[in-house]
């Protein structure tokens, strides 16, 4: 083999085994997170990704789904986290290894708007009320002490239609998203009363040896981009706050 020949196969090798692709699991349909527009993928979670795995040295590989299919999807192995809005829990600890927090919120109440018999998660009692598939929001509604008063019912979608319709009395959902979409979308609705749980969101990685050492550089990298602002501006560039900080 001549000497040309030795370059450029080795340039090929080097290059075909030089980033490591990070293949990351979102619904594509929980705005301003993660949301297809004009046959694109975008949205906070795709751009904070995005620099993770240029501060990584990863490719990301997206893959879309529905919401409830996510958690299923990892621990298959199909996928190698979920950008998603995961919500730290104890459950989902005792299956998982998380990252450090990069989004805090808080859970919020939405109704019809002119709905004033709601005004916060006390007047729930007796209410139906509609929450995504596979989210901690059904949880965090079972474990109110009148959770037995109150009639969840569980969407793949459209939580904010129904309860603008009527078809239920609210929906729960985090504040961030919850504004967001009252800001952004024609439909009647409002906030009713103050968040009722804090939330801290992470990534979640496959508790193995290869799952955990992705999980550190995702994390290390994390760090940075919060050391550099980069996440704050990302965030502002979305929400016009930043969510990324306590």
């Amino acid at each position: 083999m001549n000497r040309i020949a030795s370059i450029a196969l080795a340039l090929t090798l080097g290059t075909s085994a030089a980033a490591e692709t990070l293949t990351v699991g979102m619904s594509g349909g929980y705005f301003p997170f993660t949301f297809v527009k004009q046959d694109e993928l975008q949205g906070f979670e795709v751009d904070v990704m995005n620099a993770v795995g240029q501060e990584a040295g990863l490719d990301i590989e997206f893959e879309t789904m529905s919401f409830s299919g996510l958690i299923g999807a990892l621990d298959a192995g199909r996928i190698d986290t979920i950008a998603n809005q995961i919500t730290i829990t104890p459950e989902r600890e005792a299956r998982f290894t998380f990252t450090q927090p990069y989004v805090f919120d808080g859970a919020q109440v939405v109704v019809r708007k002119g709905n004033d018999q709601i005004t916060g998660v006390e007047d729930l009692k007796g209410q139906t009320v509609a929450v995504n598939l596979g989210s901690n929001f059904e949880q965090l509604l079972n474990d109110l002490p009148y959770a037995s008063e109150i009639k969840v019912k569980t969407y793949e979608s459209n939580i904010a239609q129904d309860t603008a319709l009527g078809r239920v009395d609210a929906f729960v959902m985090d504040r961030v998203s919850s504004a967001q979409l009252i800001a952004e979308s024609p439909l009647p609705l409002q906030l009713a009363g103050k968040p009722f749980s804090e939330i801290r969101n992470a990534l979640p990685f496959r508790d193995d040896d290869e799952s955990r050492a992705l999980r550190d550089r995702v994390d290390a990298a994390l760090s940075t981009l919060k050391e550099n602002g980069t996440l704050a501006e990302i965030s502002d560039k979305w929400f016009g706050t930043d969510i990324t900080e306590q």
